[in-house]
């Protein structure tokens, strides 16, 4: 027998390979992530222009239900089609629907558009990890993933300011401000579709697979209603009928869910049977606990800045600098280690132990909290999540076959997303339920102090007609004007600082409970970790992998035939395999890198 040879050359990329990809793959995440950023800073300036600022959580609701349920749909839908055209997909429905957004007349209008918008983010941050999955072998992996947390840091610290100048600005060429904040997603989005259509080439040779549409109706079913409570739970009352009917067909549909994937199979949008591998369900359990507990903190610390320090919405953006560092230098240096040593386990249980420290450090922090201390905490919390983010994704990814890195990587996105939303809904129940009773007490105690009195009684105090009529509601017993601060809190800057201060100590305090909480949360994120197991990462990537393991079938198939064809004549017809199922991928030439 005649043994076959094939030419060998080197499947992976080249490092200007990569990082020539990466630029069209991160200016596709910055759009997202710029977005979230900017339309928050200037959310209340678009709620009183289109006269519904009692609706604006709406328009982060529909947005918030959109990208979470369609981030699994992309990534198995990428798995069996090809990751690049959804991910232009993903592009495109982000830009038509921020185009649309700049156009809306009211809230409930911009509440639709902004639901669209969702759809197309929804891809944008799981595909483009899952391509980073594709080319990249997993121990160089991490050092280019830092670069996307680069992105989502640089985003944190130009949102802000890019949503503060466009809200304060009565027009822009003619157009009113705040529809900027749309409008300027517009050139993004055109420059990352040139740049994906231009840097990724990605061969995919499409798979025999039934789409598991049963799968993602259940979802959607399941997952909607237990967001919508959780975004509305505070306003509706978490015992209200709204939220039992949301909660019972929130596990109605997740029963369904967990039926129709047992019934799909390997077809199914997320395989149950990856759930029998231990460091898959610790990472996804512990990136859902973690997911609660990181944007628990990420949501309070802009609101101590603003609330209690009296910053600005674009102030607190460039306050938040040590933080984002931080979880740069993290990411950098973590990503590094991992490429040298090849191993995860010991970075997320490093970062999620920093975080859960910082946080319940950040719970003694008060009214009058010097600023290093600030920017301490800040900076350990930063490092905390740059150590924590990207080596979940990691053990995720690396527990798959390559051929479902994007159903991988999705389901990791998704379950920290999920664990996101749930913890912004405890938080700001937590609050906001304390913090009434926090500032009456703050009040009570300031009462008995000579600063609180000698500014209670000035004249020059009272000559301002804010500060006069905040004493005069005091002194006949109104307490409406303490608990009217948790709807519009911009009377705490318009003030005397003396009288003000209460406030600020009542916000504290209660935002001292949500770190307190939020330590506690990533607490039992730390145990979670500790239990999984150790994780190798190997130095080829996904689709050298499927290169290699399709000469590798096809050198079998020859060799095997050619023996059959020697020992009886029997033809290549009457052979099978059923060892290896990358050939439902594309036979002997598979997805792979031009």
């Amino acid at each position: 027998m005649t043994a076959i040879d094939i030419p060998r050359s080197s499947d992976e990329l080249t490092h200007r390979q990569i990082v020539t990809i990466l630029i069209g793959l991160m200016s596709g995440m910055f759009l997202a992530a710029l977005d979230q950023n900017v339309v928050g800073t200037a959310m209340k300036t678009i709620a009183d222009e289109l006269h519904g600022l009692d609706q604006q959580v709406w328009v982060t609701t529909a947005y918030m239900i959109t990208s979470t349920i369609s981030t699994p749909i992309y990534g198995k839908l990428s798995d069996l089609y090809g990751r690049k055209k959804f991910f232009l997909t993903a592009i495109t429905i982000f830009i038509i629907g921020s185009a649309l957004c700049s156009f809306a007349t009211s809230m409930p209008m911009l509440s639709a558009f902004r639901a669209l918008q969702g759809l197309g983010a929804g891809g944008l941050f799981s595909l483009a990890l899952a391509i980073v999955g594709d080319i990249v072998p997993p121990r160089e992996r991490a050092k280019y993933q830092g670069y996307f947390l680069a992105v989502f840091g640089t985003s944190s610290v130009l949102g802000p300011i890019i949503g503060g100048f466009f809200s304060e600005a009565p027009t822009v060429v003619g157009i009113t401000g705040w529809r900027w904040v749309f409008l300027i997603n517009v050139p993004v989005g055109i420059f990352a579709l040139i740049a994906v259509t231009a840097t990724l080439h990605l061969a995919h040779h499409k798979r025999q697979a039934v789409i598991d549409w049963l799968g993602a109706f259940t979802l959607i079913v399941g997952v909607v209603p237990l967001l919508l409570v959780a975004e509305q739970g505070r306003t509706w009352g978490w015992g209200s009928t709204n939220s039992i009917v949301s909660y019972v067909i929130g596990v109605v549909g997740l029963a369904a869910f967990v039926w129709a994937e047992w019934r799909a199979g390997d077809h199914a949008l997320i395989p149950l049977r990856i759930f029998k591998n231990r460091a898959i369900v610790i990472a996804l359990s512990g990136g859902f606990v973690i997911g609660a507990g990181m944007f628990g903190g990420m949501l309070t610390l802009p609101q101590y800045l603003q609330i209690v320090h009296g910053s600005s919405p674009t102030q607190s953006g460039v306050q938040l600098l040590p933080m984002v560092l931080g979880m740069m230098i993290a990411s950098v240096v973590s990503g590094q280690l991992m490429s040298r040593t090849g191993h995860v386990r010991i970075f997320p249980i490093i970062g999620v132990g920093l975080m859960a420290l910082t946080m319940f450090l950040l719970s003694r922090i008060g009214a009058d909290t010097p600023w290093w201390q600030l920017i301490v905490l800040m900076a350990m919390f930063g490092l905390g999540l740059g150590n924590t983010m990207q080596p979940l994704t990691l053990a995720v990814q690396a527990s798959v076959a390559p051929r479902e890195i994007g159903m991988a990587t999705s389901s990791a996105t998704f379950f920290r997303q999920m664990g996101g939303t749930l913890g912004v809904a405890v938080f700001l129940s937590l609050l906001f339920n304390t913090l009434g009773d926090n500032i009456k007490n703050a009040f009570l105690d300031a009462s008995k102090t000579p600063e609180f009195l000698a500014a209670v009684r000035d004249p020059a105090v009272l000559a301002n007609p804010v500060n006069a009529s905040f004493v005069k509601a005091l002194s006949s017993g109104d307490t409406s004007v303490l608990s009217s601060v948790s709807s519009d809190s911009s009377i705490i800057n318009q003030l005397d600082p003396r009288l003000s201060h209460p406030f600020k100590v009542g916000f504290s305090q209660s935002m001292d409970l949500v770190f307190l909480v939020g330590g506690i949360v990533c607490l039992v994120g730390l145990v979670v970790l500790l239990f999984m197991p150790k994780i190798v990462l190997s130095g080829k990537s996904a689709a050298a992998q499927m290169k290699a393991d399709a000469r590798k079938h096809t050198v079998r198939d020859d060799l095997t035939g050619a023996a059959a064809m020697e020992a009886g004549g029997h033809t290549m017809d009457e052979i099978t395999d059923d060892e290896d199922e990358t050939d439902s991928v594309g036979g002997s030439s598979l997805a792979g890198l031009h």
